[in-house]
Formats: C-alpha cells, sequence, structure tokens
C-alpha cells in the first residue's frame, strides 16, 4: 500500500494506524519512501504524480482518497486495466449531507440578506417561505446526491432530483435526460450540484442553464469548479437572475486574487472542503474492498471512466 498525500494538512499521523487497523496486517508506505516498487499491490492515492501509478509492477488496484477520481484520470500514463475505486464511505457522505443542508437552509432562511442587513445597521424582517413551498433541486443522485435529497426531504422541502438514467429516491420526485433536465430547472428555487465531472458536465453551469431557472433562484455547487462558468455565474448574479450563490469548488483553485467572487455580496464561497475524507471510516471502506479483492470478488464502488464515474 503506498499513499500520496498533496499537502501538508494531510495527516500521517492519523491516516497510517487507521488503515493498519483496517488492512489485516498489510504494511503501510508513504511516497516517496515506497522501499521496492514491486512490493505495492494497492495505491490509496490523491493527485499522484503523473506516470507514478504505471512505474508500480505489481499494482492490483487503484484508490482514491477522495469521492472525485478527475485526478487519476488526468494522469496519461495511468494503468488502464487496473480497477479504479471511488471513496465512498460514510464520513465523506454525512459530511457533505451537512454541508448541503446547512447552505439549503442558509438561503431558504435569506441568512445572506440579513448578513447584508446587519452590516448596513438595519433592523428589517423578510417573509418567510414555508420549506414545502420550497423547490430545492440536487443535479447528481449518486451516493453523495441521493443522501442530501432524503435528509432535504425529512426538513420537508419539496425536493427534485436529476441524474442522466432512471433513478428511483424515497421522497424525492426524479427527472432525467435533457427533457428532465429542463423540467427540473423550471421548477427550482435552489439548485444543488452534485454531478461528477465528465465531458458531458463539464461547463454544465452556465448561461443557458440559469436562463431556465425561475427569476430569484439560488445556486449551491459542492461538485467540481469545472462545472461552472464563472463569467456566466457572475452576469446571472449581477443581472439578479440569479438571487445568490454558495461556492465550495472554483474554475481555478486556490481561487485567484483577482476574483470578483471574493467578495461578491451575493456569494458565500468556501475553500472547497464541503466534505473531508475522514480517515477511518475511510480506511475501513479501503480494507473492506482489499479484502473483497483478496476473497477474488471485484472491488466496489469501480469507476467506468467511458461514462467519467
Amino acid at each position: 500500500m503506498t499513499l500520496l498525500f498533496k499537502s501538508d494538512l494531510d495527516r500521517y499521523d492519523i491516516w497510517v494506524p487507521a488503515l493498519e487497523r483496517h488492512l489485516q496486517g498489510r504494511p503501510v508506505r508513504l511516497w516517496p519512501d515506497v522501499g521496492d516498487p514491486a512490493d505495492i499491490e494497492y495505491a490509496l492515492v490523491w493527485q499522484p504524480p503523473p506516470g507514478l501509478l504505471a512505474s508500480l509492477p505489481n499494482l492490483k488496484a487503484i484508490f482514491s482518497m477522495g469521492a472525485g477520481v478527475d485526478h487519476i484520470a488526468a494522469d496519461p500514463e495511468r494503468p488502464k486495466h487496473l480497477p479504479v475505486v471511488r471513496m465512498v464511505e460514510e464520513g465523506l457522505t454525512a459530511g457533505m449531507t451537512e454541508f448541503v443542508v446547512m447552505q439549503v437552509l442558509y438561503h431558504h432562511r435569506n441568512m445572506l440578506t440579513y448578513r447584508r442587513q446587519a452590516e448596513q445597521r438595519l433592523w428589517q424582517e423578510i417573509s418567510q417561505v414555508p420549506a414545502q413551498e420550497r423547490r430545492v433541486s440536487i443535479l447528481g443522485l449518486g451516493v453523495l446526491g441521493q443522501d442530501a435529497a432524503k435528509m432535504l426531504a425529512r426538513f420537508d422541502f419539496d425536493v427534485a432530483g436529476w441524474s442522466r438514467s432512471p433513478k428511483e429516491v424515497e421522497g424525492v420526485t426524479c427527472y432525467h435526460g435533457q427533457d428532465g433536465l429542463d423540467e427540473i430547472l423550471a421548477r427550482t428555487d435552489i439548485l444543488v450540484c452534485l454531478l461528477p465531472l465528465t465531458s458531458e458536465t463539464r461547463g454544465i453551469l452556465n448561461a443557458g442553464l440559469f436562463a431556465k431557472m425561475p427569476r430569484g433562484a439560488c445556486l449551491i455547487n459542492v461538485g467540481r469548479g469545472g462545472h461552472q462558468v464563472e463569467k456566466d455565474l457572475l452576469a446571472a448574479l449581477d443581472s439578479g437572475h440569479l438571487k445568490e450563490a454558495s461556492l465550495d469548488v472554483f474554475e481555478e483553485e486556490p481561487l485567484p486574487p483577482e476574483s470578483p467572487l471574493w467578495n461578491h455580496p451575493q456569494v458565500v464561497m468556501t475553500p472547497h472542503i464541503a466534505s473531508m475524507t475522514m480517515p477511518e471510516t475511510a480506511a475501513k471502506a479501503v480494507g473492506e474492498n482489499i479484502a473483497r479483492m483478496e476473497a477474488g470478488k471485484p472491488p466496489l464502488n469501480i469507476v467506468d471512466f467511458e461514462r467519467g464515474y
């Protein structure tokens, strides 16, 4: 097992003990000190240097440390015969649902407007819409999207979800395909993007999509920065067509200092922290998948690179 860390924020002191507890005695090696590359059978990675995975001759599977796999797909030398496994673990899912619910409630209860009023020392009530009358739509009904949709439905929001192919989620009105996308946008007060980043979804949050939403709707993007066309988003906010936006991801990260999004009065922004992989629960998920492979079974949550997720 080799671990790749993208920054000093990643905690060796948490990851290594967690992995050792769940890997049934397998040694854990930290990149770049991996020893003999031929010893490495499983790689748990985030933003691996191009060519590194191809340099491990006995690699059996590649595990992503996060929900996204575009950082692995970007490696032109990635061994394409090996399974790539998405990170699906309860801590990551719970964290994303918490964040999505928090942002939906923030816009639902007009908190950004109240924040601006406080800055002006303005004491003024805003009429409140009942949750049953607030139409929340989620683009992407994978593990994260479904969990967030179900939780929002418990708050009694009018929740709908969209996916490329038909899906059924209890308590959620489901749409699919291009016709379904147009339908769900037309009934949206708060739009949450939880799509995977693929060639089909890149740039999907653009002027054309915003125009199909009712005037005064809000956007929450916790998918990928590649989903949003920021000049179109800024134009929609400045024109008033979009009331507000919560953005956790951006076209360029870190967000450049000159970006107008930093101090835009209608934007809530966070530095790509909506949900973080939890070492203990992630290590458990990795260990269970390795045990499946050692028993001759395929791992769960294999990426289909033709679909992009």
